[in-house]
């Protein structure tokens, strides 16, 4: 009985094996399916880093950003500003105004505001905040007031001025700065802001203008 060669009859047919091929070549195969992936992933990978570092970018609302600057635009302060001008008083102006702004409102500086003290005291491009003062001084204020560049200014002094004075702490201080401006010495005694036994100890060292 003659047996079957397939091995013959697949020589003799020239029937192509794809599973020989894979066996004779199976590490070059898999060492080239092995670089096409690690080519793949690199190319991924570089991708990922990619959208990673590139800078993000945000889409402003632009309805938004015109309703808050418009609210922002629209909101109002209350500023006083007393002594050498023609309508001293309370004013309600724009958010951001500047002390000029304030001057402005109360008609300008009056024939007897000290205007040399005032450029070199004021500054006039200074944003004013809620509820602030401002104190313009009149040129016989310091006429009338005796060596009056050696005491403590009442109206411009800082808190740790006004802390150098006997009996004056921060807490006090911080009072005086809040009460301005003085039209007189007195006033720190008559709104109670110091005692009277302070208030013997540096009347001759305070003034005001």
């Amino acid at each position: 009985m003659e047996v079957f060669d397939f091995e013959k009859e697949k020589e003799e047919r020239g029937i192509f094996d794809w599973r020989e091929v894979f066996e004779r070549n199976k590490y070059s195969i898999l060492f080239l399916l092995t670089g096409l992936f690690l080519v793949a992933a690199g190319i991924l990978g570089f991708k990922f880093i990619t959208l990673e570092d590139s800078p993000k970018v945000e889409i402003l609302n632009e309805e938004d950003s015109f309703l808050e600057n418009k609210e922002e635009n629209e909101k109002k302060i209350l500023a006083e500003i007393a002594g050498a001008v023609l309508n001293p008083g309370v004013y309600e102006l724009d958010f951001g105004s500047r002390v000029s702004d304030l001057i402005t409102a109360a008609g300008g500086f009056s024939a007897q505001a000290d205007r040399d003290w005032v450029s070199k005291n004021i500054n006039q491009a200074q944003k004013l905040a809620d509820g602030g003062k401002v104190y313009i001084p009149k040129i016989s204020d310091s006429a009338k007031l005796p060596n009056s560049s050696d005491k403590i200014n009442l109206n411009t002094a800082s808190a740790s001025e006004l802390e150098s004075l006997w009996g004056i702490g921060e807490a006090t201080a911080k009072k005086i700065i809040e009460s301005r401006p003085y039209q007189k010495t007195e006033e720190i005694l008559e709104k109670k802001i110091i005692k009277s036994n302070v208030w013997e100890k540096i009347k001759d060292q305070i003034t005001v203008f």
